[in-house]
């Protein structure tokens, strides 16, 4: 008995992995936006910043969505690179002194908790590439 095919898609056409890559940076720029916006929420009295994990799967799924269209880890990383940029223009103090990004443990809980789990990921893609390529 032969086993049964599986369905390959063929690779995706340059432009339409440009097209997308692009989409899943502004997609990681928009969630840096609303984890920043939602980061101060409450339940009662005690801060509940459900965001940061949110913002931490978010990347994590946006980076995996990223590997599907390039190989190159860097490349992959565009989503962060576009929360990076997000979290800090909400960094930066508006007209009259406004600022959306506290001096609080929140804020560097979200930073490192967005950021950790996508970063281990591309980490451990770039180390079993460099393995891959010293066994050649």
């Amino acid at each position: 008995m032969t086993a049964p095919s599986i369905a390959v898609e063929p690779p995706a056409a340059p432009a339409e992995a440009r097209t997308t890559l692009a989409l899943l940076t502004f997609d990681g720029f928009l969630c840096a936006v609303l984890s920043v916006l939602f980061l101060p929420a409450y339940i009662g009295t005690t801060p509940f910043p459900i965001t940061v994990l949110i913002s931490a799967v978010v990347n994590l799924l946006l980076v995996l969505g990223a590997r599907k269209f390039t190989d190159r880890a860097l490349v992959a990383a565009l989503p962060l690179f576009g929360w990076l940029f997000g979290f800090g223009l909400c960094a930066i103090g508006g007209p009259g002194g406004d600022v959306l990004v506290f001096e609080d443990w929140r804020t560097l809980l979200l930073f490192v908790a967005a950021l950790l789990p996508a970063g281990l990921y591309l980490f451990q893609v770039r180390l079993s590439t460099m393995v891959a390529a010293a066994q050649r």
